[in-house]
């Protein structure tokens, strides 16, 4: 387990989920950068917007992305590649209950949250989050950028491409391709492959236009 210092990036409703998972590893927390100072139940440091990460050397802290996304992951994604440009780490952050193959590949940044369960050889890229009570059976490829909603239920040897956010609650069969930067709605079957920039809705799930 990582012993330096964090700063987190945002301050709602998921950054506050990300506090609990770090205060549990007992992670000093340096403060949290965002737009405004707004109220922080936590009574954690507000740094400043997300310049005054700068006055930190790359290699004394680690950051936590705590931007959520409801249906663009664009935002999220962008704030990881400016810091990592700037030579930051983002820490990988996996709440104590989730269940995860020893053969599970995490990349960098990856956010793992409560009662989550990953099965053998699957592999999730930077930047993603796998959130609450989501099910990610054996061989699964899960590009960056993406967002696993809550409550999912991915089959085994599925890949998900970059950017793409998997609506709460959504099922998707085994072997199916989800292209990148799709949207699937929530409460969504996914009995087909996706193609690139799609957004699908229903059961089963069917194109729709954005």
């Amino acid at each position: 387990m990582c012993s330096k210092p964090v700063i987190i990036i945002g301050n709602g409703g998921h950054a506050r989920v990300l506090v609990d998972i770090l205060l549990m590893q007992k992670r000093e927390i340096i403060g949290y950068t965002a737009p405004n100072e707004d109220n922080n139940p936590y009574s954690i440091t507000y740094l400043g917007r997300d310049e005054e990460i700068l006055k930190y050397h790359p290699q004394e802290i680690e950051l936590v992305n705590a931007l959520g996304s409801v249906s663009d992951t664009k935002l999220r994604a962008n704030i990881f590649n400016i810091f990592k440009s700037k030579g930051y780490r983002f820490s990988t952050i996996i709440h104590p209950s989730a269940v995860i193959s020893t053969t599970v590949t995490l990349g960098e940044g990856v956010q793992i949250m409560a009662g989550a369960v990953i099965q053998s050889f699957t592999k999730i890229d930077d930047n993603t989050i796998v959130n609450t009570s989501t099910s990610i059976d054996h061989d699964c490829c899960i590009s960056e950028h993406c967002h696993i909603a809550p409550g999912c239920v991915l089959s085994g040897g599925i890949f998900v491409g970059e950017g793409t956010h998997i609506g709460t609650g959504t099922t998707i069969i085994q072997n199916v391709r989800i292209g990148t930067n799709v949207l699937i709605g929530a409460g969504s079957l996914v009995l087909r492959s996706v193609g690139d920039n799609k957004k699908v809705y229903g059961s089963p799930a069917k194109e729709v236009s954005k």
